[in-house]
């Protein structure tokens, strides 16, 4: 496996024609997906001498991030974190399964560091792509090329700082540099992220922009200036900086765009309340669909191995809803199977927050990465923090309210944080690791696995909170050193 800092796209001596270039942009393009826009050291200043080329430079990163599963399907951080933490039971005897469920993950499986190589491979058309992009040049639309670039890298850094802690800083195409890299403290780490995300919100349209840089009203496949903001509100909260991410997620919810809508629409392609998404393409087996769909719906009446899933929802978690709970009613499905001569009667409980499953000439569901819930309850932690009671108590109603539930009845300082975090639980379970990162950034992740990691055959211990990085990258780069606890 090429070391991923190192990663350089295997095609190479030619350049890529106009002619090309055009028919990759266009929607829904077989070629387009089979064959991404070889960005690369000889082609790289070429692809990003046109808008088109540009467009389609980027494209192939967005089409990367959802063929390779970064955040859906059984390679994504929903996934990988829901088995490791408190949202999933695991019913898998696949060894990276049993490794993630109790706790025992290593440099040697797969699984947690899949995603390390993925990132960084992506890391390096993104960084390519803000190479080419940075001269002025002749290009219509190079802000908005130019700002999705630069949020990419900081969403990229988000989940890589996330899942690994401290990461190398790759800010260049330069392999030779790149591939003496030592990691990079956290607090670094998340100071260039918001600074690609402040550079992002600056460059970045107000309006959606479709491949042509055309405005567009329905498709919110491309991020604008209010995913960046969204972004970096999440950014704050994470980092403690309560105004900063009270501010930032005020300005997303003012914006007349996004609504909170029903929990049966909150996925869907037109929904109001997606911020910004990762929209499903075609290739032999996804057929514009989410990927979670195969990975997590239990056919009724059939077990989970039966069904070939290898997880439900955790007990604890189907538990944490309240009674009337629309999101339950929409987002949880139920599968019961009756006894059997093997088998006694069970229920098992799933993720089904996508339900679109049939075949399709377009996406139906939207892969949602950023979303309107998600910046009420960031505000509403911020003012918690910041002793304003009111305010976060009306932005926790408004998701509570939307969800066909009453006001809360926490009153102090304490029980509205405690009431928020069993709010953002039930709102964003199986949802780009949210679940997880919460329990660690609130402190809550080391006693409660603790608990948990015991009854798998586990034993928890704090480095776990943090992942392992692929041993092949440790062997190649002498200066990289493996995540605390690993070595």
């Amino acid at each position: 496996m090429k070391h991923p800092l190192q990663y350089r796209s295997m095609l190479r001596g030619k350049l890529v024609s106009c002619c090309f270039l055009l028919l990759m942009v266009s929607a829904g393009c077989k070629k387009y997906l089979q064959v991404p826009v070889p960005i690369n050291s000889i082609a790289g200043s070429a692809v990003f001498e046109n808008d088109y080329s540009s467009a389609a430079a980027l494209n192939s990163i967005y089409v990367n991030l959802y063929l390779q599963g970064n955040f859906d399907g059984p390679n994504g951080i929903a996934y990988l974190s829901g088995i490791y933490g408190d949202e999933f039971t695991n019913y898998s005897a696949n060894v990276n399964n049993i490794a993630l469920y109790s706790n025992s993950v290593s440099s040697s499986l797969g699984n947690v560091s899949s995603a390390w190589v993925s990132l960084y491979k992506q890391l390096y058309s993104v960084n390519l792509a803000i190479e080419g992009l940075t001269p002025a040049g002749n290009l219509t639309y190079r802000d908005q090329w130019l700002g999705e670039a630069y949020f990419l890298r900081g969403l990229i850094y988000f989940y890589l700082t996330n899942m690994y802690r401290d990461v190398p800083l790759v800010l260049s195409s330069d392999y030779l540099h790149n591939n003496g890299l030592a990691r990079s403290s956290q607090d670094d780490v998340y100071n260039q992220i918001i600074a690609d995300l402040q550079e992002a919100e600056s460059l970045l349209s107000v309006q959606y922009r479709d491949n042509n840089g055309l405005v567009v009203n329905n498709n919110r496949s491309r991020p604008n200036r209010s995913a960046a903001e969204a972004l970096l509100a999440r950014v704050y909260l994470y980092r403690g900086d309560w105004q900063n991410a009270a501010d930032r997620a005020g300005n997303v919810i003012a914006n007349a765009t996004y609504q909170l809508v029903q929990p049966a629409s909150a996925f869907l392609v037109n929904s109001q309340e997606i911020i910004w998404g990762i929209v499903p393409v075609q290739n032999a087996t996804t057929n514009y669909k989410v990927k979670d769909v195969h990975t997590y719906i239990i056919p009724k009446g059939r077990t989970p191995i039966a069904a070939f899933v290898s997880v439900a929802l955790s007990d604890s978690l189907v538990k944490a809803f309240e009674p009337n709970d629309l999101r339950y009613t929409h987002w949880v499905g139920i599968d019961s199977v009756p006894a059997s001569a093997s088998t006694p009667a069970a229920v098992y409980y799933f993720a089904h927050k996508y339900k679109a499953n049939g075949n399709y000439t377009t996406a139906q569901e939207t892969v949602v990465m950023l979303r309107l819930a998600e910046q009420y309850l960031i505000r509403a932690e911020a003012r918690t923090k910041l002793n304003d009671l009111t305010g976060a108590l009306a932005d926790l109603n408004a998701v509570r309210t939307r969800a066909g539930l009453p006001a809360s009845t926490a009153g102090t300082q304490a029980e509205i944080m405690g009431a928020i975090q069993r709010e953002r639980r039930v709102e964003f379970f199986a949802e780009s690791g949210h679940r997880y990162f919460d329990l660690r950034r609130t402190g809550m992740l080391d006693p409660l696995m603790t608990k948990i990691s015991a009854t798998r055959g586990g034993n928890w211990i704090s480095y776990k909170a943090w992942w392992p990085i692929p041993l092949s990258d440790i062997q190649n780069n002498p200066r990289l050193e493996q995540t605390f606890g690993y070595q």
